[in-house]
């Protein structure tokens, strides 16, 4: 049973990576005249209203020779008014997709908010800290695949 969900969220997430590959490159993304410094005073700390499932991992070093850090793939659910709180992408780079709903990122690169809405996908990388909500009225299922390090 669990194979067979694997089987079934990973044939979700490349359908819908194919799906995002077709939408235009500037789609979720900060736009040109907003990026700049943005500190985000008064961010949230602490999670609400979302669910962080780990769908898989795979330790690195015995896979490449990345010792201390794992390959995971998560599964969260941002109800509506849910927040993933501030964190940064310093030394942990992850790639986010959209699977439905739409959720609002906010980045310490950007003025604005960026809505990422469902198929397409996120690159987060050194540099960027940032928080999401679900300012909508529907849960946003979001998959996020990140490199991290080991507990």
């Amino acid at each position: 049973m669990i194979r067979s969900t694997i089987r079934g969220l990973g044939l979700a997430f490349i359908g819908t990576a194919a799906f995002a590959a077709a939408t235009p490159a500037f789609a979720g993304q900060c736009p040109a005249d907003q990026i700049r410094a943005n500190p985000l005073a008064g961010h949230p700390t602490a999670p609400a209203n979302v669910t962080d499932d780990v769908i898989g991992s795979v330790d690195l070093g015995a896979e490449i020779g990345v010792n201390g850090r794992d390959l995971r793939l998560r599964r969260l659910v941002v109800q509506p008014g849910g927040v993933v709180p501030w964190h940064s992408h310093d030394g942990r780079p992850a790639l986010i997709i959209t699977v439905s709903g739409e959720v609002t990122e906010y980045r310490s690169t950007c003025g604005v908010g960026i809505v990422h809405r469902a198929g397409e996908v996120s690159r987060e990388a050194e540099g960027i800290a940032h928080y999401w909500v679900n300012e909508g009225r529907e849960p946003a299922v979001l998959l996020s695949a990140d490199v991290k390090a080991q507990d």
